[in-house]
């Protein structure tokens, strides 16, 4: 039969779908924080167009069926006004014994059935659609108000209209016709249409948004590089001005970061050469200086305390390392660290497997774990062990252990103590240090894909572990 109606209530519609956007931007957050709804630009922006376009589709749709319906609910009305007046023209002309005849033939060659109408019928009335109610309106224009309507009369299904031979005739008559005269043929036609041009539409949105969204993932793949302390080629400052402006500020960016990092190189080869060449004179100078043993040696010890917190800021300063991840023999990186540290006499306990490989840098490494050793022994002392250990967890990981027995660190502070120039006062009020060793470690390891971990240790002391992410061990 008849579609179902819309509401004739327009302006509602009208006010619903100005309202719109922000039912579905709170809608698209629910389902984001649910993990159903893209993150990605690209993604988020076609399924709000593809959402855009469905319900404008939709609204497009039923405007159209809201106007149509009327025009077509005459069309209707016509033709069931014609049948009728055929029919009742044809049994009024027709001759009583061949009325008979006329019936069958109606009934078998254009699905027309007519029954007298009686008390006792049995009828089912049609549903209250707004189709319905404009084609029955239309209908009653043109046979008179008196017509009834039925769905069903007794067993058989159709559109049942009543009408009278003759105006003032009180006796009735059912004429059916099927039920398939009144649908919309053309509705799958339409469906299919509007389906076509919704897909096309999505295309072309699909096409515009990931135009906008491929400079953006570049710049973001570039801004990585960046951030991991290297220099992205230039990037094209094409497309759209908004972007070809991001774009053009950014490779000025890199650009002048690239200049900064020259500068900085320069500047630190020049403090390595204009500050430890004098320490190196002034250490030989001492030591020939004739003075008493133990005040040469506290001297000699001030000169290399110096050197040593140059050196920290000379390797802070470097930033992460530009070379490129080979293997590493760890074992055997941290056996031949810890030797000059036992000729030297300090109590080093080694706890090491028989071989293990990472992916790495050697050079950064050796420095990190240098620093471990070099805060255990200034805040531990020389005289408690110090326990370095080697080893692979479960998943994969690798990790370098040195613990101490000195004071620890605070688990409030941990955080802290990662950043540069940043000391335990309580802890180190008679340690000297700039406050870069941890700093620098944090670095290396960050540039590894790798973590600094700061753990109590059972029965006191510090655990600063090294640990290497599964995938670089071999």
């Amino acid at each position: 039969m008849f579609s179902s109606p819309t509401s004739p209530s327009r302006p509602a519609t009208n006010k619903r779908f100005v309202r719109l956007p922000a039912p579905l931007t709170r809608h698209a957050r629910r389902l984001l924080a649910a993990g159903w709804w893209p993150r990605t630009l690209l993604w988020q922006t076609f399924m709000l167009i593809a959402l855009l376009l469905s319900l404008t589709l939709a609204a497009w749709s039923q405007i159209f069926r809201y106007f149509e319906e009327p025009a077509r609910a005459r069309d209707l009305a016509q033709m069931v006004a014609s049948v009728v007046n055929l029919t009742r023209t044809a049994l009024l002309n027709a001759e009583p014994g061949l009325r008979t005849g006329l019936l069958i033939d109606l009934a078998a060659l254009e699905g027309i059935r007519i029954y007298p109408s009686e008390p006792s019928d049995e009828l089912a009335p049609l549903p209250q659609t707004r189709p319905m109610r404009l084609l029955t309106a239309e209908i009653r224009k043109q046979l008179g108000d008196h017509t009834r309507f039925a769905t069903r009369w007794k067993t058989v299904d159709g559109f049942w209209v009543s009408f009278r031979l003759e105006a003032d005739d009180k006796d009735e008559y059912w004429v059916m016709l099927p039920g398939e005269r009144l649908q919309k043929h053309n509705a799958l036609d339409w469906l299919a249409w509007g389906s076509a041009a919704l897909v096309a539409a999505l295309v072309g949105a699909f096409l515009l948004v990931s135009r906008i969204s491929a400079p953006l993932r570049s710049l973001a793949k570039a801004a990585r590089i960046v951030g991991s302390g290297q220099y992205p080629p230039l990037q094209a400052e094409s497309g759209p001005v908004e972007l070809a402006v991001v774009t053009r500020a950014f490779n000025q960016m890199t650009g002048d970061l690239a200049r900064a990092d020259a500068d900085r190189a320069l500047i630190l080869a020049g403090v390595s050469h204009d500050l430890r060449t004098p320490l190196a004179r002034l250490r030989l100078g001492v030591e020939m200086s004739g003075a008493p043993d133990d005040e040469v040696a506290a001297m000699v010890a001030d000169i290399e305390e110096m050197d040593r917190i140059i050196g920290q800021f000379l390797d802070f300063g470097r930033g992460d390392p530009q070379e490129p991840m080979q293997p590493v023999e760890l074992v055997e990186l941290v056996s031949g660290l810890s030797e000059p540290y036992r000729l030297r006499g300090l109590p080093l306990e080694l706890r090491l497997p028989g071989e293990l490989t990472v992916s790495g840098r050697a050079l950064p490494l050796r420095r990190a774990v240098a620093n471990l050793i070099d805060n255990a022994i200034r805040y531990a002392g020389s005289e408690l062990p110090i326990t370095l250990t080697v080893g692979q967890d479960d998943d994969g990981s690798a990790y370098v252990e040195v613990a101490d027995r000195g004071p620890g660190i605070p688990e409030d502070e941990v955080e802290r103590m990662r950043r540069p120039f940043t000391r335990l006062e309580n802890a180190r009020s008679n340690t000297k240090g700039a406050g870069l060793g941890l700093a620098i470690v944090e670095r290396v390891m960050r540039a590894h894909g790798g973590a600094l971990l700061l753990l109590p240790r059972d029965g006191g002391g510090l655990r600063a572990v090294l640990r290497m992410p599964p995938g670089r061990a071999g």
